[in-house]
């Protein structure tokens, strides 16, 4: 072998394995890889319980029920199906009904999802009352954003 075809050997191989190993990856992340599932995801790929997955939806308005040590139970729902959450913790400033939310946690054998974090998700024109605040203070504020809330 010259030495021209041994280096493209060498080349050819590398890029072999290198394909090899993302494929893996890919493969082994396959259900990972989405940032969130909706609530008809999770039906429809009947997640088994304490499968931990990441749950993504609205608050539906009227479920929101707050128990004794910060026990919270809401409902999120992508419009067609709906799916009930428990939650025990401090809920982020923008949480409440009908709004974006994303919980993490895992399915109980009832079909309760039982989150242990819940992140608001919120649009692209929010803007921290800290930050307004100090765009007002140095004189940056522009009427825009108020029309954006």
């Amino acid at each position: 072998m010259t030495r021209k075809q041994r280096r493209l050997v060498l080349i050819g191989s590398s890029f072999a394995v290198l394909v090899l190993a993302a494929t893996l990856v890919l493969v082994a992340l396959k259900d990972s890889i989405v940032f969130f599932n909706s609530p008809t995801d999770v039906m429809e790929k009947r997640v088994q319980a304490g499968t931990r997955i990441r749950l993504g939806g609205l608050v539906k308005p009227g479920t929101l029920a707050r128990g004794e040590n910060l026990a919270v139970r809401f409902e999120v729902t992508d419009g067609k199906s709906a799916i009930a959450v428990a939650y025990q913790g401090i809920l982020p400033d923008l949480f409440r009904e009908g709004q974006g939310v994303i919980t993490e946690g895992a399915l109980d054998p009832s079909g309760v999802f039982k989150a242990d974090a819940v992140l608001a998700k919120h649009d692209e024109t929010y803007m921290p009352k800290d930050v307004a605040d100090a765009l007002k203070k140095q004189g940056h504020w522009k009427d825009d954003y108020e029309k954006k809330k």
